[in-house]
């Protein structure tokens, strides 16, 4: 990764990578094809750490907002931001739509039902009938993965990505209360 984020995916070589890793070429080409490859790679460690990180924020103590709020950061802005401060950070993250789609297809996915899956928690801890308001678990986890995405693209500072998940965050709890 660091190797992609100091020369960016175009320019960097399987000898880069190869250099960085302390291992010969060929060595590499036993394990990788090519560097898509090795950034699909990457970006699969990538994921399941920030999967790891949002179920242990979520598991840990405190409120519904304060730990839906660290596992949002530590899983989603915390990852990108540290990407995107890089010099190279935006080819980095513009490659992920057509080297890791996929990935990316199943990482949202996989992601909202984590989320889904504290929101039912929460509502069944507060006794909250979410289907009487006509809403469910997975609508409000898709609900809360729809606005960071929007405001992903609305905002780039990771402090104001932060303040406006909370936000997000709040009005999901509101409607967990009873």
């Amino acid at each position: 990764m660091k190797v992609f984020l100091a020369y960016g995916f175009s320019r960097v070589t399987m000898d880069d990578i190869a250099k960085a890793a302390e291992m010969s070429r060929p060595a590499l080409y036993l394990v990788f094809r090519n560097k898509a490859d090795i950034y699909q790679a990457i970006a699969a460690s990538l994921i399941a750490e920030s999967f790891g990180k949002a179920r242990a924020a979520l598991a840990a103590e405190g409120t519904f907002a304060g730990r839906m709020n660290a596992a949002i950061d530590s899983c989603l802005i915390s990852i990108f931001s540290e990407i995107a401060a890089s010099p190279h950070g935006a080819e980095i993250l513009d490659a992920k739509s057509t080297l890791a789609a996929d990935l990316l297809l199943s990482w949202k996915r996989d992601l909202g039902a984590i989320i889904r899956d504290a929101i039912e928690a929460e509502a069944e801890r507060n006794g909250v009938d979410l289907v009487t308001g006509e809403l469910s678990p997975e609508m409000l986890a898709q609900f809360l993965l729809d606005g960071i995405e929007g405001m992903k693209s609305r905002l780039t500072d990771p402090d104001q990505q932060r303040k406006a998940v909370r936000g997000l965050v709040k009005i999901v709890e509101r409607t967990l209360r009873p």
